[in-house]
């Protein structure tokens, strides 16, 4: 009822969150059934949800993906390490094998996959072949996008009493090492989308000039395009991709 209303104001792109959306339970209905339900309001074009848990990920959400025509084909699914000893530290219930398996599954069952993660570097006790370890899934995995950070220790948590607190200044360093990596991974996923025509919806006017707009594919990747007329927010447009950098997709609006 409260996704109908919002449709009835005009918004026609919704996003789920949650924590682990796959943990989602409410009168027998688990996160699938849900999602397949807010797929079929009437006015509503696109559905997105954050954040998936790898351990919990399974084939029938990922069937509901590829079913609905208005489910976006993005997930976004953390990593966090390539460790299996580090994730378990992280008590994060899979190990880099199992994690592989499911963005194989994932991209097998969902047609067009935009697959993006987070990954954290330094978690205390990480060694620089662990760390290694990191990067070797991430290029396996070969991602879309990722969200990379450095461990914080803060006080009162579990990880901040662990052993082997990594020096700030290896932190540092393999963060950048993490940031490299995301930046080939993004462009080399962009790259591939050039010479495509691909649906983009309007989020609002580019600062780039006049008959310049902004706006994200259903993989939720950022575009700039020009256009002969005015656009809407909202609005869906065809777009062929004609450049692209680490960050954005480029072209302009075809009928």
């Amino acid at each position: 009822a409260e996704i109908e209303g919002l449709v009835s104001q005009g918004v026609r792109e919704v996003t789920l969150v949650g924590q682990n959306v796959n943990s989602y339970r409410w009168a027998g209905t688990g996160f699938p059934r849900l999602l397949r339900q807010v797929c079929r309001v009437i006015g509503l074009e696109r559905v997105r949800f954050i954040t998936s848990h790898p351990k919990d990920l399974g084939q029938e959400l990922l069937e509901a993906m590829a079913g609905e025509p208005s489910a976006c084909e993005h997930l976004h699914l953390p990593l966090q390490s390539g460790s299996d000893r580090v994730l378990i530290m992280m008590n994060r219930g899979y190990t880099a094998a199992e994690y592989l398996a499911k963005a194989r599954m994932a991209r097998s069952l969902v047609p067009g996959l935009s697959l993006t993660t987070d990954v954290i570097a330094g978690f205390p006790g990480e060694t620089e072949d662990e760390f290694r370890m990191t990067m070797e899934v991430m290029e396996e995995a070969g991602f879309d996008e990722a969200f990379t950070y450095k461990y914080s220790p803060r006080q009162g948590t579990a990880a901040g009493d662990l052993p082997g607190q990594v020096p700030d200044d290896a932190r540092q360093e393999r963060l950048e090492r993490l940031i490299a990596l995301r930046q080939k991974l993004a462009l080399s996923s962009n790259l591939r989308m050039a010479g495509q025509t691909v649906e983009v919806m309007v989020e609002g006017p580019s600062r780039h000039g006049q008959g310049q707009h902004f706006g994200r594919t259903r993989g939720n990747k950022p575009a700039a395009f020009g256009s002969e007329r005015a656009l809407k927010p909202g609005e869906l447009v065809r777009v062929l991709i004609e450049q692209t950098t680490t960050a954005t997709l480029r072209g302009r609006a075809v009928n």
